[in-house]
């Protein structure tokens, strides 16, 4: 695959950059208030059978909007997309888990620390690693009052969705570059919603077909995935890549006020603090990781259009990898072949 030419430098008017930052939040509270919607099924489904309705709704919606093509891809292009499809299936599943003990809020806060772990390991810079130090200050703050309150495999499965989240990022953008446009995205969640089809099926069994749990588990899958991803991809035409990456990184604020008005969940004034700590982390990481130079919004719009899959060479939490720069394979691995910091739509990621 070939990399684009940029078009003219040309910025976005200030007009047009506000109303991608709407989108870009319009794309973030659907997909926290998507994993509220996932809460609400588990009394009728299990988690298990919320995962398979979130997996395979989302991926037949996928397939019939993209209609990737299936030839002209050689066994490694098949074992990227196996990969990203093991790692979203391990990603929703245990993210899943981890909301079913622990409360939204709390639980992508410990969630973000995979994506931020890998900005830090990646950035190679001396702020990137205090950043990372306010960030695990945050996380013993919101264990000050006891992990036992939160319930400490729920806090447990959160951090291991983190490290899901990581692998989701590496092999986005692995499949990223192989694939046109989100269709290594579509495939890889096809990958996904056979995995987890089986437990699904054998857990909740003909709970599945009742039409008002199917009918939330298309809602679902529409916050969780659709609507951000169109969201995203909007804004991503308008915005620079690092303020994008910034506003993602309210992820863990916006899934709290999930908790809080769907699913009646309080958080304690120090859980509050301990949120914004990790937010102002990743925030803090974004900006220690991007170039000194910021690509201008129509760049950012040109290179979204060469790779795909989703997150093609950014945490989804907002939390940047590496720097930035086109590779010339189309994917946004920069010249030092480390992931770029350009933000990519995070549509798949629960």
């Amino acid at each position: 695959m070939t990399t684009r030419p940029h078009p003219p430098t040309t910025h976005a008017p200030r007009g047009g950059q506000l109303g991608a930052v709407g989108l870009v939040l319009g794309g973030a509270l659907s997909v926290q208030f998507g994993s509220a919607v996932a809460a609400l099924l588990f009394p009728s489904t299990g988690v298990a059978g919320a995962v398979t309705l979130r997996l395979t709704i989302g991926a037949l919606l996928m397939l019939a909007v993209c209609r990737p093509r299936l030839r002209g891809h050689d066994r490694a292009d098949w074992a990227a997309v196996v990969a990203f499809g093991l790692a979203l299936a391990g990603m929703n599943s245990i993210f899943y888990q981890a909301i079913d003990r622990i409360p939204l809020g709390p639980a992508v806060t410990l969630e973000v620390l995979g994506p931020l772990a890998l900005s830090v390991f990646t950035a190679r810079r001396l702020a990137a690693w205090c950043w990372a130090g306010l960030a695990l200050a945050g996380v013993a703050l919101l264990g000050q009052g006891g992990f036992d309150r939160l319930d400490p495999v729920g806090a447990a499965l959160a951090l291991g969705a983190g490290v899901m989240w990581a692998a989701y990022i590496v092999c986005s953008a692995r499949v990223g570059g192989r694939f046109p446009r989100a269709d290594g995205l579509a495939l890889a969640l096809a990958v996904a919603a056979l995995i987890t089809l089986p437990i699904g099926l054998v857990g909740a069994g003909a709970r599945l077909w009742h039409p008002a749990v199917l009918g939330l588990g298309a809602g679902l899958a529409v916050l969780a995935s659709v609507l951000p991803y169109t969201l995203e991809l909007l804004a991503l035409r308008r915005l620079p890549t690092a303020t994008f990456a910034v506003l993602m990184s309210l992820g863990p604020a916006i899934a709290a006020l999930a908790g809080w008005l769907v699913l009646d969940q309080e958080l304690r004034a120090a859980e509050v603090l301990a949120i914004g700590l990790v937010i102002a982390a990743s925030i803090g990481a974004v900006r220690a990781g991007a170039p000194a130079a910021e690509p201008d919004a129509t760049q950012a719009g040109a290179r979204f259009d060469a790779p795909a899959g989703g997150v093609d060479d950014t945490p989804v939490g907002g939390a940047a990898v590496g720097q930035g720069g086109d590779g010339p394979d189309g994917s946004a691995a920069g010249s030092d072949g480390r992931l770029s910091a350009a933000a990519a739509p995070p549509a798949a990621r629960r």
